[in-house]
């Protein structure tokens, strides 16, 4: 987690693993990010919060290059991934990202789907990418349904299965995109518990939620977007308390009402 300096305010954490400067999109004559900036730090967790349609789902799936930007930059690390010439599959092949849907293949184990990146993308020995996938699968309480389908398993054992596969890469950045809005209310807790312990152990995350206790708790920085703006950004423990402005304030309290 991010160190905080007096008053709560997270402290300079270093240069950004991922950053966005000043991104605009829009799909036909909707604006859906204007003029967007955020960065994120190594080791650092930065929830985006917002209503829906407000553009965090838009600002993933750019980050993780999965729509194209109409201005500004993308940067990971100090490359310009946004330059239309960077062979975006190289770019994706560093990133994690788990959407609402879990886009499991139906055809394939679970074993199979935890492995595909691993063996396909990067090249990595059956044998080890095996070795990587049972581990993991054993830390979430799956490694017994490793030769299932997935049409064997809950909501919320595909989402987990879908959070494994993403990190079984070692992905620089782990881009969630509100991973527990498709799940049954009973099985969300599992889902948030499993990042919550990615977040425990040092993983770089961006993540859209309406779980505003788990940004609270979890995060490191909350990030407020509106109609495609930030609108604020802050420590949690400030932004949830006492934001600052009119629109943040009116958002929350959907939340505490």
């Amino acid at each position: 987690m991010t160190a905080v300096e007096p008053g709560g305010v997270p402290a300079p954490v270093g240069a950004p693993v991922l950053a966005a400067e000043d991104v605009w999109k829009a799909f036909g004559e909707r604006e859906v990010l204007r003029g967007v900036s955020v960065s994120l730090a190594a080791h650092e967790v930065v929830a985006l919060i917002g209503a829906s349609g407000s553009g965090k789902s838009t600002l993933l799936r750019c980050l993780g290059l999965l729509e194209p930007i109409d201005d500004g930059r993308i940067f990971l690390g100090d490359e310009d991934i946004s330059d239309p010439r960077v062979d975006g599959n190289r770019v994706r092949a560093r990133l994690g990202a788990v959407f609402q849907s879990y886009n499991l293949f139906p055809h394939l184990t679970v074993l199979g789907n935890v492995t595909l990146a691993s063996r396909v993308v990067h090249k990595v020995p059956r044998k080890d990418a095996e070795a990587r996938a049972l581990a993991l699968l054993e830390r979430v309480g799956l490694a017994d349904f490793a030769n299932a389908h997935p049409d064997r398993l809950s909501g919320g054992q595909q989402q987990r299965v879908a959070i494994v596969r993403a990190i079984a890469t070692d992905p620089e950045v782990l881009l969630l995109d509100e991973i527990t809005s498709a799940l049954d209310p009973e099985l969300v807790g599992e889902v948030l518990d499993l990042v919550r312990s990615l977040a425990e152990g040092g993983a770089t995350i961006l993540m859209a939620t309406h779980e505003m206790a788990f940004a609270r708790d979890v995060a490191d920085r909350v990030l407020f977007l509106d109609e495609g703006v930030i609108v604020e950004e802050g420590a949690p423990a400030q932004l949830f308390t006492a934001p600052a402005h009119a629109r943040t304030k009116a958002f929350l309290t959907r939340f505490t009402a």
